[in-house]
């Protein structure tokens, strides 16, 4: 853990509201008005809050439009870092700050047939942590996780955290904040302060009844003790079709509570709101009660020690080859609950036994 505690400092959730991109040279105007909203936040607010930690949106740059990995690394996807990721390394030297990239549609020559969905972290020094969707949204999304290659083939770290001057941060992206066990990783890898890069769509945005993007960034931080900084997408309809996207983007302390967040519905909007890493560390380390990290009973839980969704057994990832793994993953999902009922049955038996 980094020491000493840095000085409590403000973040800012920034969504955008492009009109999707249909080829990579669209990509440079996308970076030009996130690189004016980072700076006008930084400068704006500086009377008030110092501003060190900026997150922009999953699909900020690129979305997963084409139909097929062929096409998606024919006109959107690029390599990282690159021109534009420098673009935002600039802009952290000047002003000393960190950026969470919006999510990237990435190609890299070490997996020839596959695009992930990345985000990069950026400080004054540079690139520190790159981060592929570990759970791509089924089945829309034809990226690849690195759960899809065997881990001689995938060596890199699919749960970084960079330990800086502001904290310890990790990142995750839109749904994999579904998943518990993938934000759990990231704060057992020592992460503090977890962003959200998002594109979560209406109804589940943050209108109730089905605000569902409320409730997971809430959650996700009480049970991890740690803060949670969520950008989300607020484009219309028309901009980026089939779905609308509600914004909402927030700040979470590490008790669940919501710190700053913007009003529901589309449009650009920034908010921001404070950071204390000092405090988080004195209480993670004082508590006895509610420190779901210490308490966690990890043997108990059997449902892991099993693979659901199978990894990719061939590249490209397509529509078809997701259903059908899908399917797979359901057939897992009911041997395990009857071998679970079976065992149940058999400690019954074993109880009743004793008794006897």
């Amino acid at each position: 853990m980094s020491s000493p505690s840095p000085r409590p400092y403000y973040a800012a959730a920034c969504q955008t509201a492009f009109e999707c991109p249909k080829s990579r040279d669209e990509i440079a105007t996308r970076v030009q008005r996130m690189c004016s909203m980072a700076e006008n936040t930084i400068l704006g607010y500086e009377p008030f809050f110092d501003v060190r930690l900026l997150a922009f949106p999953e699909f900020a740059h690129a979305a997963p439009i084409y139909d097929s990995v062929a096409k998606l690394r024919e006109r959107l996807a690029v390599r990282l870092p690159n021109e534009h990721t420098d673009r935002y390394a600039a802009l952290c030297r000047k002003y000393g700050c960190f950026i969470q990239s919006g999510s990237f549609l990435e190609m890299d020559d070490a997996f020839p047939d596959a695009v992930f969905n990345a985000t990069l972290l950026i400080g004054p020094g540079g690139v520190l942590t790159k981060y592929r969707k570990v759970n791509p949204w089924i089945p829309w999304e034809v990226h690849a996780s690195p759960h899809d290659f065997p881990p001689e083939q995938y060596q890199a770290d699919p749960f970084p955290v960079a330990r800086t001057e502001i904290g310890d941060l990790g990142v995750a992206i839109c749904y994999d904040w579904l998943f518990p066990e993938t934000i759990r990783q990231i704060a057992f890898n020592g992460a503090e302060v977890i962003i959200r890069v998002s594109a979560y769509m209406d109804p589940w945005g943050a209108t109730p009844p089905m605000d569902w993007w409320t409730l997971f960034n809430r959650a996700r931080a009480a049970e991890n003790t740690a803060y949670v900084v969520a950008a989300n997408q607020g484009a219309s309809l028309e901009m980026y079709p089939p779905f609308s996207w509600p914004g909402g983007s927030m700040l979470v302390d590490y008790d669940g509570r919501i710190l700053a967040q913007a009003d529901a519905g589309e449009g650009e909007k920034v908010v921001v709101g404070p950071i204390d890493i000092g405090t988080l560390r004195a209480e993670r380390a004082r508590r006895v009660g509610h420190d779901m990290r210490a308490h966690l009973r990890s043997s108990m839980h059997s449902y892991m020690r099993r693979e659901y969704l199978p990894p990719s057994k061939s590249h490209p990832i397509t529509v078809d080859d997701l259903k059908s793994r899908v399917a797979q993953g359901k057939d897992c999902t009911t041997e395990a609950q009857r071998h679970a009922e079976g065992s149940g049955g058999e400690a019954k038996r074993q109880r009743d036994e004793t008794k006897r």
